[in-house]
């Protein structure tokens, strides 16, 4: 069976999207009409921009969101399940038909100034921890003073923590201590998927409570139940629980495994799923389409 997945926040790249666009007048005019939805020229950013802007969460998350599902909108086979990394759940749920795009990128919207703001509010970041088992960067986490947890479970032997810019810094020295090939202090200016995103998680919360959210035509291996969902209530429960609570890859790439999936294909800018994915099993046909 095949599966579609959909990148989170880094895969970005300048130029992003311009490929696409000029491939289809159907895609050019949905792309077109993310502008009007952003109420700024997003577009220009994603073809013309430099690196620098499209570092910025507000159109970053927007940035893959429409890429994403201009790719999803190329393509000619079906999948039978879907499954996003963190931002990239959002897309799943357009190309399973959960969401509307509109709706989809009005909430990406959100939740990219709503993270801004939760970031701006407190002195936090991310670190790679790179040739740990998770269970070891589990317990030093839990050693630490202040808040730092777990935050990315992307594949084998590479997880990302997140929390207060000190604590991290701590575990980060500890880890290596413990025998952690790296432990790499992310160029982020915030802790994505930890309880500092509190804040986020309300205004995004309420958006979503009362957004209108479809039957699902396929189901999505959501990252914090990492299991096959199809109700549209226990998908809204996930995806706000998502914004403070552990983005489970792995688990989830290996339950869909488990259920039969042994083809995946990635939507959207980049190749970093890709890459995780062939560390969690390499066995399973994994392709990249952007």
């Amino acid at each position: 069976m095949k599966a579609y997945v959909f990148p989170g926040q880094g895969a970005q790249f300048v130029g992003m999207g311009k490929d696409i666009y000029d491939s289809r007048n159907s895609i050019k005019e949905l792309m077109d009409s993310a502008n009007e939805i952003l109420g700024f020229n997003i577009l220009k950013i994603m073809f013309e921009g430099t690196a620098e802007e499209l570092k910025q969460t507000r159109v970053t998350q927007p940035a893959i969101f429409i890429h994403s599902i201009a790719v999803a909108n190329s393509m000619n086979s079906r999948a039978e399940a879907v499954a996003g990394h963190s931002l990239g759940e959002f897309s799943a749920l357009v190309a399973n038909g959960t969401l509307s795009f509109t709706d989809g990128l009005k909430l990406v919207k959100l939740r990219a100034e709503a993270m801004q703001e939760a970031c701006d509010e407190n002195p936090s970041s991310m670190a790679a921890i790179l040739g740990l088992e998770d269970k070891v960067v589990e317990q030093i986490c839990e050693q630490v003073d202040g808040i730092v947890i777990p935050a990315n479970y992307n594949c084998p032997g590479q997880l990302v923590i997140s929390g207060e810019t000190k604590s991290v810094e701590e575990a980060c020295i500890k880890l290596k201590e413990a025998g952690a090939k790296r432990a790499l202090i992310l160029p982020v200016n915030g802790a994505f998927h930890s309880p500092l995103m509190n804040s986020a998680k309300e205004k995004l919360a309420s958006a979503i409570e009362n957004c209108t959210f479809h039957k699902p035509t396929i189901p999505i291996y959501q990252n914090i139940s990492t299991i096959a969902e199809y109700n549209s209530v226990d998908i809204k429960k996930n995806l706000i629980e998502q914004l403070t609570g552990s983005v489970k890859w792995t688990q989830t790439i290996n339950n869909m495994i488990a259920d039969g999936f042994t083809s995946f294909v990635e939507l959207g800018p980049g190749k970093a799923l890709q890459g995780m994915i062939k560390k969690i099993n390499s066995e399973v046909e994994v392709v990249s389409i952007s």
